[in-house]
Formats: structure tokens, sequence, C-alpha cells
């Protein structure tokens, strides 16, 4: 029995994934877990200010000393939370090559991705008029359309990143 279940476990994982779909762009990810080193980390990445830092490390803090509810006759695996990355960014490459140039581009692979999940941002914009939009994927905003204008009707449209900044 038990090599037949394992017969039917590798057949399944030799399979393509058939209910999604994996993105070529470059991401940087941050090493595993979570502590008061990876806090700081993650609040330096962002650019924050001081005042952001200590906000995140006294609510990481408060979370270190909760306990996981007990929910009845729900039977939920224990939470392995050193297991997870808390920050992916997939803007990374194109910061780091950037000569001064601040251009809304993205990357073509970026946008592959939000037309694969069915988000075409500019087809988006063009049947809704004039909405803005703040596309984000994984931990970073990676365009905001019609700030432009918007600041000039005096509107200040950002993500939550940039506004804390």
């Amino acid at each position: 029995m038990e090599k037949d279940d394992n017969k039917l476990v590798r057949r399944i994982a030799e399979q393509k994934y058939e209910f999604g779909f994996t993105t070529d762009v470059h991401t940087e990810i941050i090493e595993k877990g979570l502590n008061e080193d990876i806090v700081r980390l993650i609040s330096a990445k962002k650019g924050e200010p001081e005042w952001m830092l200590e906000f995140r490390l006294k609510a990481f803090r408060y979370w270190q000393e909760q306990k996981e509810p007990k929910w009845g006759h729900v039977h939920v695996p224990e939470i392995d939370y050193q297991a997870i990355s808390y920050y992916a960014d997939p803007m990374a490459k194109k910061r780091s090559q950037e000569t001064g140039d601040k251009s809304q581009e993205i990357d073509p692979e970026l946008e592959k991705t939000f037309d694969k999940l069915g988000i075409p941002l500019e087809e988006r914009l063009a049947l809704s008029g004039n909405t803005a939009v703040d596309a984000i994927m994984d931990s970073v905003s990676v365009k905001t359309t019609f700030k432009e204008k918007l600041r000039e009707k005096g509107v200040i449209f950002c993500s939550i990143g940039d506004a804390i900044k």
C-alpha cells in the first residue's frame, strides 16, 4: 500500500501544475524567518523613517506575546513562522540599474504577470476612465497610475510606502 501511495505522490508531483503559472521576474527575497533584525532589514529596504521602524518593532514585540487561537472542531496545523520569507521585491533589479530616471515603466515580465492575472493596467484604465491604480506585487508597489493628473488637482495618490516616507 505504501509503495502505491508513493507512486501516486510521485506521479502528481511530476506533472505540470495546471491551476496557475510561474513568472520569470527577478525578485530579491530576504532570508526566511522573523525576528527584530528581519523587521529592521525590511524597514531599511523600504527606506522608512525611524518612527515607522519603532512602530514595526513595537507591533512585532506585541505579536510575539500573542497565543495562537484554538478553534473548536477545526484542526489547523501549527504555523512555522520561521519558514516564511516576509519580503520580496520584484523591482530591486530595476532600481539598482536606474541612473536617475524615475520612469514609471515596469519590467515587461511583470506586465505579462498582471495580464495573466487578468489585470492589464493600461486597458483597464482606458475602460474605467480616470481611475488611479497602485499595482502591488509581493511586498512592493510596482506602478502607480494617474499620479501627475491627480497632482494637478491637488490630490496626492501613492503607495503606503511612499506615503510613510
